[in-house]
């Protein structure tokens, strides 16, 4: 089976989608495909901060210019994608004076407007900052969806005619006579697997252009087209706290280092990262010990973190690019601009463009140079509207934000459904049948699950993406199985259990690295519940039940100790 398009743009992250919905927006036909859900890679596992740039103004000014304009730019096409919390970078006694000016200097030649806070002004704004915080820098750093966000941008490719393909892997890149052809791939089978006219196997598609939009995994694709690509991805560990304890993006005023930064999102706060050069960017090892110094070393900047309930933990690495010229032991060095690859012109191989380095915030920008380059090559003469045409839900919705009063808002069930919605809030939630609400964590209603089923299929996974259904306190312990309820009128039984056992091994995975303390009861409670109400543990009509063995074995199977022992 084969078939022919325009361009092919492998890599379903922000960066892919967001080349997707810009070349459709020219007229130029487009086919992304991406080997799990949109968001598998990099994108999905980030700690969620839209960037200000203050970040990067001393190290890499060129980066947080970029920043600082796409900061404006996402604030106002993907307005429902975006809370403006605002970013401080807290000083301590034991950090350097001369680097916080040097802070403040830099943000001032990005363009990145500052503003100094006295220790007392910063715990008016933060109360829960260590008592011993001498001072502060206030930046407009923000919290971004980048589920929501990537979403977006597929539904607005698709609007303009681009073929959008899930859990489609890239077995082979097509080379003729030195220039790429095509690809092919292979097609999962499954619940919600092949919602985009798929039906499992393998594919050809030729195209006259292939984007390599892989990230971490650039290097792997472009070994399969016979170049080399310079990727050192760099995993980092992201701990998701059961709720707020912050409402600003808290960032520590000091060179670029672990444990540095908290991140306000949604019902929870992220903390983040580490940064550790790996050899694969699917297999590495996750250990306790790195969940352990997030919680240990950011207690400095905000002391309850000590005791607060951890629910989660996850590693994501980066794409970090290493131009052939430089050569450093240091993966914190390697600047996160990003870099275009001509490989007609580097490697004498025509058809191929790779996109590699950057991060979320600058995805706009980055899929801007793509298409500029590829409508070249095509003698395509388009311009790119992506910074000025809102994204889907982002309608008016910066307006209708601020005028929420207009809607049915008496419950914090309907303004966070609004909230996630957007602009696209009436047509889903105007139901003329009951609309409980499925997740009550996330205060997601039956409207936007049966939603997410219209976009995505019986995938459970990527409803949870799309609604955030599953991804509170819980962890999916109350909700899942209301989740494939939502299923059942509609779908085949075994459909339906194959959905649900995909989303119990997804909520459980992320749980291993935090059970200690309150999260450990809250484990046990969904393993008591999932096993004895819903036989989840020893079901003799399944034949791969859910595995709980992380929480029966624990993870201190290598013989390290659990937080807390």
């Amino acid at each position: 089976m084969s078939r022919q398009t325009e361009v092919l743009v492998i890599g379903g992250g922000s960066t892919g989608a967001g080349i997707a919905r810009d070349l459709s927006m020219r007229g130029v036909g487009v086919t992304l495909v991406e080997q799990g859900n949109l968001t598998h890679g990099t994108t999905g596992r980030m700690h969620g901060l839209l960037h200000s740039g203050g970040r990067y103004a001393v190290s890499d000014q060129v980066s947080a210019a970029e920043c600082i304009e796409e900061n404006r730019v996402l604030r106002d096409i993907a307005s429902h994608c975006v809370e403006t919390t605002g970013g401080l970078f807290v000083k301590r006694p034991e950090d350097s004076e001369a680097y916080f000016q040097e802070k403040l200097d830099g943000c001032a030649a990005s363009g990145i407007p500052t503003e100094v806070l006295s220790a007392e002004e910063a715990r008016a704004v933060e109360p829960h900052l260590a008592p011993d915080i001498e001072k502060a820098i206030s930046v407009p750093d923000g919290a971004v969806d980048p589920f929501r966000l990537v979403v977006a941008n597929a539904a607005s490719a698709r609007e303009h005619g681009a073929r959008i393909e899930t859990h489609s892997t890239v077995t082979d890149i097509r080379v003729e006579d030195r220039e790429v052809v095509g690809a092919e791939l292979d097609h999962a089978s499954g619940p919600g697997k092949h919602v985009h006219g798929t039906e499992g196997g393998t594919e050809i598609i030729r195209a006259d252009h292939v984007v390599n939009a892989t990230g971490a995994w650039a290097g792997r694709t472009g070994a399969m087209a016979g170049v080399d690509i310079e990727v050192r991805p760099s995993k980092g560990v992201m701990t998701v706290m059961n709720t707020r304890q912050v409402d600003t993006v808290i960032n520590r005023c000091r060179p670029k280092g672990d444990a540095d930064i908290i991140v306000p999102h949604e019902t929870a706060a992220i903390l983040g990262t580490t940064d550790e050069e790996v050899d694969d960017p699917e297999e590495y090892p996750e250990e306790q010990w790195e969940v352990d110094m997030m919680i240990d070393t950011l207690a400095e900047l905000v002391p309850m973190l000590r005791d607060a309930r951890t629910i989660r933990s996850f590693w994501g690495v980066r794409p970090l690019y290493e131009p052939p010229s430089v050569d450093s032991d240091d993966p914190t060095d390697i600047t996160r601009d990003f870099f275009l690859l001509d490989h007609a012109e580097r490697d004498a191989l025509d058809g191929l463009t790779t996109i590699v380095g950057g991060k979320l915030t600058t995805y706009r920008l980055m899929a801007e140079a793509v298409s500029d380059h590829v409508c070249e090559r095509f003698g395509v003469d388009a311009d790119c509207r992506t910074a000025d045409v809102s994204l889907p839900g982002s309608e008016e919705f910066s307006v209708l934000r601020d005028y929420m009063d207009e809607f049915d808002l008496r419950s914090p069930i309907g303004r966070r459904s609004v909230e996630r919605l957007g602009s696209r809030a009436d047509d889903v939630l105007e139901t003329s049948g009951p609309n409980p609400t499925v997740c009550n964590c996330e205060a997601v209603t039956r409207a936007e699950i049966q939603d997410a089923v219209d976009q995505s299929g019986s995938d459970l996974n990527a409803v949870r993406l799309r609604t955030r259904a599953s991804m509170g306190s819980c962890q999916g312990g109350f909700c899942c199985h209301r989740l494939a309820g939502e299923l059942h009128d509609d779908h085949e039984e075994a459909v339906v259990r194959e959905a649900w056992d995909d989303l119990l091994r997804e909520r459980w995975t992320g749980q291993r690295h935090a059970l200690w303390g309150e999260q450990l009861s809250q484990a046990m409670l969904n393993y008591a519940l999932h096993a004895t109400t819903q036989n989840r543990d020893n079901d003799p009509a399944d034949g791969d039940p859910v595995d709980f063995g992380a929480f029966d074995a624990g993870v201190a199977a290598d013989g390290g100790d659990q937080r807390g022992d």
